[in-house]
């Protein structure tokens, strides 16, 4: 059943709540800085970066010239090829170890900076703006600290993923456990459980195929960032990617590219795999 306005009564409800029909003056300056800033960021971003389409266009002939170098792809003898294959499951090494080690060490800070776990502001505090800090610094920066704390090679390259993921975990877990349903976390307080039962009983099994999932995704996702840190000597496959790319050696490039799609393709398929048999879903 519905009920028709008379046309005072839809003019008296227009009035009553013309405020939040019409927006406030405020709200409507905010939109329009906002705007403007994010139009002129990009009229600046274009005249400093001397964006050019006549540049880009001319760069596809040379593009062209590059994958004709490339073909067809080959490592240039067996040895080598072998030596390229054992650097790549090095890369993926250093991608599996370190994600696992940040997942690890990320848990006990996502709880930290949950608010619906630690309601003191001050541990939510710092714990956020840790996490913020060792975010923000690229895989890149810490592979070029680590080489000179630890010296050249994957052990290097291993922590680099492992610091930086810290942050990213840290935030996601805490998002997650924020997000979290209440109703089993009453219960068991209801039943007298303790903060510690709360977390194990109520939080954890709601956020875990979250966090799995999480996880599975920086498996594959760090296999690449996995390459570009090895070009900064944190081992792996990036390491023989850039020193042929000096060599202008281009098709052993395409060969250690394809290398590295077809590794990224196959973790990808196995992790969508597992992400969807962990959410209870079938993948397609």
């Amino acid at each position: 059943m519905t009920l028709a306005l008379s046309a005072s009564d839809r003019a008296a409800l227009a009035e009553r709540h013309k405020a939040t029909i019409d927006g406030s003056l405020r709200t409507r300056l905010t939109t329009i800085t906002v705007v403007v800033g994010l139009v002129g960021l990009f009229v600046y971003g274009l005249s400093t970066l001397e964006v050019s389409f006549w540049r880009l266009v001319g760069g596809f002939g040379n593009l062209g010239t590059f994958v004709v170098l490339m073909l067809p792809p080959d490592p240039g003898s067996w040895a080598r090829g072998m030596l390229f294959f054992k650097a790549l499951i090095e890369t993926i090494a250093i991608a599996f170890l370190g994600t696992i080690l940040a997942a690890i060490l990320a848990f006990p800070l996502g709880f930290l900076a949950a608010k619906n776990v630690v309601a003191n502001r001050v541990v939510h505090f710092l714990a956020r703006r840790s996490m913020d800090t060792v975010r923000g610094v690229d895989a890149l920066i810490w592979a070029l600290i680590w080489v000179n704390v630890v010296g050249l090679g994957p052990f290097a390259g291993m922590l680099a993923i492992m610091t930086s993921d810290i942050g990213a975990f840290g935030k996601l877990y805490s998002e997650a456990i924020e997000s979290a349903d209440r109703k089993p976390v009453e219960g068991v307080t209801s039943l007298g459980g303790n903060k510690l039962h709360e977390i194990r009983f109520g939080l954890i099994p709601q956020v875990l195929p979250v966090i799995a999932s999480q996880v599975l995704y920086y498996i594959e996702s760090n296999t690449r960032s996995s390459t570009i840190i090895g070009i900064v000597g944190a081992g792996g496959i990036g390491l023989y990617l850039a020193e042929t790319i000096r060599t202008l050696e281009w098709q052993q490039v395409s060969f250690l590219i394809l290398l590295i799609l077809a590794a990224v393709t196959a973790i990808d398929f196995i992790s969508a795999k597992l992400r969807f048999a962990i959410i209870g879903q079938r993948a397609t």
